[in-house]
């Protein structure tokens, strides 16, 4: 899947419909976290105009949530 270019701030809103809250923001830059049974998945998204294709790719790996269901 092609990933779209996106603003982090919007990055941040899909990722709060899979359960992640904010937890801190040092200057531009947002720390999420999610808890799950296991583990608990931490996530640092730049507040940026638009994030570059690498830093997007990383932060959805790190996710464990598939591209399809975050841009559908």
């Amino acid at each position: 899947m092609k990933l779209p270019q996106i603003s982090g701030k919007e990055l941040i809103k899909k990722l709060m419909k899979f359960g992640f809250v904010t937890t801190r923001q040092r200057g531009s830059h947002v720390r999420l976290e999610k808890n799950t049974k296991d583990k608990t998945i931490k996530l640092t998204v730049p507040n940026h105009p638009l994030l570059k294709k690498g830093t997007l790719s990383s932060i959805i790996k790190a996710s464990e949530i598939k591209p399809e269901e975050i841009f559908d």
